[in-house]
């Protein structure tokens, strides 16, 4: 087991920063946050960097939060009354380290394989592009229980006001090729061809100099920014999600994780749906 949550390498003025927990379909904890954090800064301020690729390793992306360690926390934490300040202070530095994928002058590139569901959607959706394999699978079914995007403004920039209702007034799991389909993913690519196809688009638009890429990125945020406010966007998420953990529903959520298990508390939640783990068609 790796005691790294993020692999930094270098290929030519590719930064490539690779999720390397795959033993545990790379959930999210805070060790790979400021992992993350840390290697987007310093990609920004390598004049030799002029793209940054997101990837990972093993059969997910990203399997969203690590709920052994977040659904502990919250056990812990409820004994007191639930500060939304507090939990800004403690659930914003996750937000704002996947906004740097967004904010980046430097363009930034995502290539998911697997499962990308929950908090794993939090972060490729702030990429500036998404190439997925066929095998990816994309969905917020903390939306059911527990949970709201803390980036929602992506959602809606990527797949229109009225499929992002559909999605997460639901939950539901979305393919590779619906996520195509609505635009939320540039392309789709099998598998096998995921590394290489989407190396060769960073090492294409590495072809461009440096500040043409930044004049290029900066002008499109500009568009994006105006269009769909992010900071009031994931402010405002950010503060819902902590009403969402903390509403009776979920706080029911996490006392039945306590007691059977947080495996066992998805499963319950998601069984009706019949997706995710729980499909049986």
């Amino acid at each position: 087991m790796s005691d790294r949550a993020v692999r930094v390498s270098d290929e030519g003025a590719v930064r490539r920063l690779t999720l390397c927990r795959p033993e545990a379909y790379n959930t999210i904890t805070p060790q790979l946050r400021d992992e993350l954090g840390q290697a987007l800064d310093h990609a920004q301020a390598d004049p030799g960097v002029r793209v940054i690729l997101l990837d990972a390793e093993g059969p997910a992306f990203c399997a969203g939060y690590g709920l052994d360690w977040s659904t502990a926390a919250q056990a812990a934490d409820d004994e007191r009354r639930w500060d939304t300040a507090a939990d800004l202070h403690a659930i914003g530095p996750f937000a704002k380290t996947w906004a740097k994928l967004h904010d980046s002058t430097k363009p930034t590139l995502a290539a998911v394989q697997g499962w990308c569901i929950a908090g794993g959607t939090n972060i490729v959706f702030n990429a500036h592009l998404i190439i997925a394999a066929a095998s990816a699978r994309f969905g917020y079914p903390p939306s059911r229980v527990w949970g709201v995007p803390e980036a929602p403004w992506t959602w809606v920039a990527r797949m229109g006001v009225q499929n992002a209702r559909r999605f997460l007034l639901t939950g539901d799991e979305f393919s590779a090729a619906e996520a195509l389909r609505m635009g939320v993913v540039l392309d789709v690519v099998p598998d096998a061809e995921l590394a290489d196809r989407a190396m060769a688009l960073a090492q294409r638009i590495a072809l461009v100099p440096t500040n043409q890429l930044e004049l290029v990125t900066l002008a499109i945020n500009a568009v994006a920014n105006h269009q769909y406010d992010p900071p009031a966007s994931r402010l405002l998420g950010t503060i819902f999600d902590g009403v969402a953990r903390h509403s009776q529903e979920g706080a029911d959520f996490v006392a039945r994780s306590e007691t059977v298990g947080y495996r066992e508390a998805v499963r319950e939640r998601d069984r009706p749906f019949n997706d995710y783990g729980e499909r049986r068609d």
